[in-house]
């Protein structure tokens, strides 16, 4: 009895395709290439919400507009170049690197000492951690003005200055040019201190024990134990929290114009609130957004060779 053509089909099993050949190969590049297409209704979305205003903002650097007249002329790098000429620009640059500097080495090391000390044994080391990192959960607008508050003239530090017997230490915190950049800055520390601390905390907690415990038995102190092996361990911490810092200090730009407003004077301007000055108060929006694409630049810049430096320590430790 003979077999159908059908059948022997159904029954005589099919060679594997080959890639690269006609079938096999166009499978597989369709199946490599359709991941993209789950992909693209977010990269649509993110290219119209984000790139194409960035690249629009980008344009108006190179012209005159003020943010609300439909006409407005391309004058080239005039803003770029008033940039230079211009005194509160210039001081607000440094003001900015300043304080990013500032905050990225103090608030790491207070974090620093803050993790090393809520990761013993005290009993009281969890309530320590949750005090000590719920200033980071508050908004920051808010503690910035708590602590306006605080730091006025007749506010809670002077008083307690006068209540202990230093009342000659008053001061105007935030009205004294001298003071009011550090006391931003003081500021900054104090709320995100605890943010950094827990980094560290967890990278402390990685640390294997029994490597300190050898460590301790050879007759290595605290100190040596932390420069030799706890310091090479915390690279990857070290590397996330200096990387926020230095971000977060250059573009920081609430607890500034919540605590001074930029002042007194200029005192505590920084390119934030300059280029939202220029932009809303004097109408110089152009101008703005050349201060905003220098702040972008800086950003780029610090942030990129800060990584490439704290990647090659993080190999060399590992």
């Amino acid at each position: 009895m003979s077999v159908s053509t059908a059948s022997r089909d159904q029954l005589s099993p099919r060679a594997p395709a080959v890639p690269g050949r006609s079938g096999g190969g166009l499978r597989v590049r369709r199946r490599a290439a359709s991941p993209w297409w789950f992909a693209a209704p977010a990269m649509a979305l993110f290219a119209f919400v984000v790139l194409v205003p960035s690249a629009r903002g980008v344009y108006y650097a190179f012209t005159n507009w003020d943010g609300l007249d439909p006409s407005f002329s391309f004058v080239g790098l005039d803003n770029f170049t008033g940039l230079l000429d211009d005194p509160d620009a210039v001081q607000a640059i440094w003001h900015t690197l300043l304080i990013a500097v500032s905050i990225t080495i103090v608030q790491n090391a207070f974090g620093l000492l803050l993790a090393l000390g809520v990761n013993s044994l005290i009993k009281s080391r969890n309530v320590l951690r949750v005090l000590l990192f719920a200033p980071a959960v508050i908004t920051p607008i808010v503690t910035a003005y708590l602590w306006r508050n605080l730091l006025g003239p007749d506010g809670a530090v002077n008083s307690l200055l006068d209540a202990v017997g230093l009342g000659s230490l008053r001061q105007d915190w935030l009205g004294d040019p001298q003071l009011a950049l550090w006391s931003v800055v003081g500021v900054i520390v104090w709320q995100f201190g605890g943010y950094s601390m827990v980094i560290f905390l967890a990278g402390l907690q990685s640390v294997p024990k029994e490597v300190l415990e050898a460590a301790d038995i050879d007759g290595a102190g605290p100190v040596r134990r932390f420069w030799s092996i706890t310091r090479p361990l915390l690279a990857p911490a070290f590397t996330i929290n200096l990387m926020l810092s230095i971000i977060g200090g250059i573009k920081l730009f609430d607890q500034v114009y919540a605590l001074t407003g930029g002042g007194p004077g200029h005192a505590t301007d920084t390119l934030s609130t300059l280029i939202y000055k220029d932009a809303f108060t004097l109408g110089e929006f152009g101008y703005s957004v050349a201060l905003a694409v220098v702040l972008t630049l800086i950003v780029a810049v610090a942030s990129t060779g800060q990584y490439l430096v704290l990647a090659r320590g993080e190999r060399a430790a590992s």
